[in-house]
């Protein structure tokens, strides 16, 4: 049982944990009906974001939750350009409905690999001096910080696929239903490549990873 340490105004008992668990739930209730507004019409334009951003600016000490927390560090990377572009508000979209439990009806969006033509094994992920085409949603962020990312670790980027590509990563928000999605071209492009007997002009075959084994090698010490 919770030890009182002050009184209010009327007289009764303060306790700051529990009083601070109280306002962490309410803070992830209003979060929800905010995504839930958001949601209503299918789309998110800049005032939204901007709007959400401040009030997880305002409120997010509220809250130690790590999805609350992601979801800050997200849109502010989102709208460090001051702009909301339709990757960016497709992204946003899919992290509102991962807060409310809401899904588009035609899409079902996976955290696990299973549904993809990965490499199997999984490979040891070189960053310096690699070429790396993504597709697909990430945790991480938008796509253009998972390149920056790994430009800054000497990586390079292709934004579509070709002999030079060592790895193809598939961002952990996309859907299971890949094949019928814009960026499911580039995993079949991927496929062939990698499965034709046909050597591939620069180095090894292309592998197909996951973002969560491409984090591994990204962020290890």
């Amino acid at each position: 049982m919770c030890a009182d340490k002050m009184h209010d105004d009327h007289g009764q008992p303060i306790n700051y944990a529990c009083n601070s668990f109280f306002l962490n739930d309410r803070t992830i209730d209003e979060l929800v009906g905010l995504a839930r507004g958001i949601l209503a019409d299918g789309s998110a334009n800049i005032k939204e974001a901007q709007f959400l951003l401040a009030w997880l600016e305002s409120n997010a000490k509220y809250a130690n939750d790590r999805i609350i927390n992601s979801l800050f560090s997200r849109i502010k990377a989102m709208l460090s350009d001051n702009l909301l572009d339709k990757e960016e508000e497709d992204e946003l979209l899919s992290l509102l409905r991962s807060i409310t439990g809401e899904q588009l009806p035609e899409h079902n969006i996976v955290t696990t690999a299973a549904s993809f033509p990965l490499d199997k094994p999984a490979p040891a992920v070189k960053i310096e001096n690699k070429y790396f085409c993504l597709t697909g949603k990430f945790v991480y962020g938008p796509r253009r910080i998972c390149e920056e990312a790994i430009i800054e670790r000497g990586g390079f980027i292709k934004t579509s696929i070709s002999d030079w590509v060592d790895y193809l990563v598939i961002g952990t928000l996309s859907s299971d239903q890949w094949m019928h999605t814009s960026y499911g071209r580039k995993i079949e492009y991927a496929m062939k490549r990698r499965d034709s007997p046909t050597p591939r002009t620069y180095g090894e075959k292309i592998a197909i990873i996951h973002e969560d084994h491409w984090a591994k090698y990204m962020f290890q010490e």
